[in-house]
């Protein structure tokens, strides 16, 4: 079990739902902690209630803002990124500023992050990196145009990263989760299954972070209902259309 008592991690995606939350569960288990988002008062206000935290605000999208956060950090043993971006859209519905918004916070911001960070801790010989997917990235489901593209990216880095590491040092995981109750599946008008809070889900990463284990996949049965979907054959699943 990885102890993270003194360890520093950069959690990306701290404001707000899952991130907060996840921000206390680090804080609670000892960790330091560098915390980045958009909004710089809700930064300011989450460090307010932990004990040893420091804000860098920060716009993912801005390869010189990731550049310039990267420098401020100073030694970091692992990484959070957990950036994301959600509006539901059917493709006759595109929307092309939406999408491309979300392929930019959710794959496209993580690559600029990682980039910075890789090389560091491969230089270094250790370092721990959790990718927050979801359970949209295992499959093209409906109204997902932008959102489960971008997560089925992040998905697929994680494990070329996962191959490319094993020998270095640095450890890789991702963590999917299903639907989580914040002001982004506010969006949703159908009804989400086994929707979970967010300090479940927080507590969820958490648990996964303790361990070396790759992919932790919840909550289950939904999440094994997700992969069952890639055993249907094509003439079955998109029947009619």
């Amino acid at each position: 079990m990885i102890d993270m008592t003194g360890k520093t991690y950069w959690l990306v995606g701290a404001s707000e739902g899952m991130g907060r939350a996840l921000a206390h569960e680090l804080n609670d288990a000892g960790a330091r902690l560098i915390l980045s988002a958009r909004n710089r008062d809700r930064l300011t206000s989450l460090c307010s209630e932990l004990r040893n935290a420091q804000a860098v605000p920060l716009d993912v999208t801005d390869l010189e803002a990731v550049r310039d956060a990267a420098r401020q950090l100073g030694h970091i043993d692992g990484v959070i990124y957990n950036a994301g971006a959600y509006d539901p859209m059917p493709a006759q519905e595109w929307d092309s500023d939406a999408a491309l918004q979300m392929v930019d916070v959710n794959f496209v911001g993580a690559m600029r992050v990682l980039g910075e960070i890789v090389p560091r801790f491969v230089q270094q010989g250790y370092g721990d990196i959790t990718l927050v997917g979801s359970l949209a990235g295992y499959h093209g489901l409906p109204a997902a145009v932008g959102y489960g593209a971008s997560k089925a990216a992040l998905l697929s880095l994680a494990e070329t990263m996962r191959f490319d590491l094993r020998e270095s040092g640095v450890v890789v995981r991702i963590v999917n989760p299903g639907f989580i109750k914040t002001r982004l599946t506010e969006k949703n008008d159908f009804k989400m299954p086994m929707l979970m809070s967010p300090e479940t889900a927080a507590h969820r990463v958490f648990k996964a972070m303790r361990s070396r284990r790759f992919r932790t996949d919840f909550p289950a049965p939904f999440s094994w209902g997700i992969r069952i979907v890639g055993l249907i054959p094509d003439w079955l699943l998109y029947r009619g259309s």
